[in-house]
């Protein structure tokens, strides 16, 4: 393969080290689809006549369906998928397989099957993305007016609903799709035609190929066309914040499915038992997803340290690229897929989040607030009054709305009964109006304006 530059053969160690076939092999149909449209381009422009452009046309359609049904074979001598094609053509259809590679090097070859499966991988997150927001938006419209705990520090806030709550990941997850779509956008132009980096005195057309592979247009500089691994760091990076949200969202699944919360159960298809403690059901897939996310923040680690001290154009660092961004796209398709599954199929128990919501005192930002509204007090005076007010209930072991009135105006005689009227978790909910509040009435309207936000952009 190396041609008459060498007068021995690679040593075993060279050949282990040096081949990329084992991983690589996953970018068979996209070294395929790109070749196809080189052909066509070079008959096109009578640089391969259109005997041999045929011939090679049917070898590749033939290897396309031998690995199909097959898999990729591994030879390692081949180095990598691009030569493994390029051998196993030349078997079927003789010396004509060679007139492929003119006009292009392995370096924009596998730079552009890299930008194809990255956009395939792009698309893919992006789908997964929107099924899991409309499972969210599906339970949102379920509990729009369930009432749970909000928590700062773990602590018991406020109350809310749980639909504010699943909205809250919605908005999340509406960012990871506009960091994909970037990203996308910023991965569509063409490297094929660069050659190995100072482009190719054929007279080739590359705007043809970049319409023939769906991409807008060729890149500009045929330099950065062979070096640039820019659109792989961008997936990666929108694939490592993406995880991170889900990582919380599995980690409030975790939490809210063990028994002192009690908040939800989990589908069974998506939890496991114990091998000693019959009792337990165990979030496992919620626990995989929260690990997967470090996996997939190391893939991007991984890569952004192989890229940081590279000159310009290839180097064989750039092998390098592909592992992190395959694991790290088959995590988060798997992680995407776990959790649209988790939050579509789990039944959550109303009784104990109300429950819940009672405790700690959730109400006394409500009360503060009446004492501005009601009673004229500055906002830190009220906010006094209300920790007297809140300690003195928990001294005697009962909820605020049960303390007696005259105890109140013991502390502040400017307190009426109808202080009462804020104290139960319903009304502080139901109080929330404000544009992205918890109120159900608001929960409702931004239900609705998330689905046609979705509806719009697909």
């Amino acid at each position: 393969m190396w041609g008459g530059r060498f007068a021995g053969g690679p040593s075993a160690v060279m050949r282990e080290i040096n081949a990329s076939i084992p991983f690589d092999k996953a970018l068979w149909r996209h070294d395929i689809t790109a070749s196809q449209a080189h052909v066509a381009m070079l008959e096109a422009q009578g640089i391969v006549s259109a005997d041999d452009a045929a011939a090679i046309r049917d070898g590749l359609r033939r290897i396309a369906d031998e690995y199909e049904a097959n898999g990729v074979p591994e030879d390692w001598s081949l180095e990598d998928i691009h030569m493994t094609v390029e051998h196993r053509l030349a078997e079927l259809i003789g010396l004509a397989a060679g007139r492929l590679h003119t006009a292009r090097s392995r370096n924009d070859q596998v730079a552009t099957d890299l930008r194809l499966w990255v956009r395939d991988a792009t698309d893919r997150a992006l789908a997964g993305v929107r099924a899991l927001q409309d499972a969210l938006l599906d339970q949102t419209e379920r509990h729009a007016d369930t009432i749970m705990p909000g928590f700062t520090h773990l602590q018991i806030a406020q109350p809310l609903t749980l639909g504010h709550h699943l909205l809250a990941y919605v908005e999340m997850l509406e960012r990871d799709r506009s960091r994909f779509a970037d990203a996308r956008t910023r991965a569509d132009e063409c490297p094929l035609g660069a050659a190995a980096l100072a482009g190719t005195g054929f007279p080739i057309d590359r705007h043809a190929t970049a319409q023939a592979l769906g991409f807008s247009r060729p890149m500009r500089n045929s330099m950065d066309a062979v070096s640039d691994r820019d659109f792989v760091l961008d997936y990666l990076q929108a694939a490592a914040q993406c995880a991170l949200h889900l990582s919380r969202l599995a980690e409030e699944f975790v939490l809210w499915a063990s028994q002192p919360f009690g908040f939800v159960t989990l589908p069974d298809a998506l939890s496991t038992g114990s091998s000693i403690m019959p009792q337990k059901r165990n979030p496992d897939a919620a626990e995989l997803v929260r690990g997967h996310c470090g996996r997939i923040v190391g893939c991007l680690t991984s890569l952004m340290v192989t890229m940081k001290g590279l000159p310009l154009a290839y180097s064989k660092d750039m092998q390098d690229d592909k592992p992190p961004v395959f694991e790290a796209a088959g995590l988060l398709d798997l992680s995407l897929a776990a959790m649209a599954g988790m939050v579509a199929g789990s039944s959550f128990r109303a009784d104990r989040m109300r429950a819940a919501a009672e405790q700690g005192f959730a109400t006394a930002t409500d009360l503060a607030d009446w004492l501005v509204r009601e009673a004229g007090l500055p906002f830190r005076e009220a906010h006094h009054v209300t920790g007297a007010l809140v300690r003195m209930a928990e001294d005697a072991g009962i909820a605020l709305a049960d303390l007696p009135l005259e105890r109140m105006q013991a502390c502040d005689p400017r307190i009426h009964a109808g202080v009462y009227a804020v104290l139960s978790v319903e009304a502080s909910v139901a109080r929330r109006t404000s544009y992205g509040g918890t109120a159900p009435e608001e929960v409702r309207r931004q239900l609705a304006a998330a689905r046609a936000r979705l509806d719009e952009t697909g």
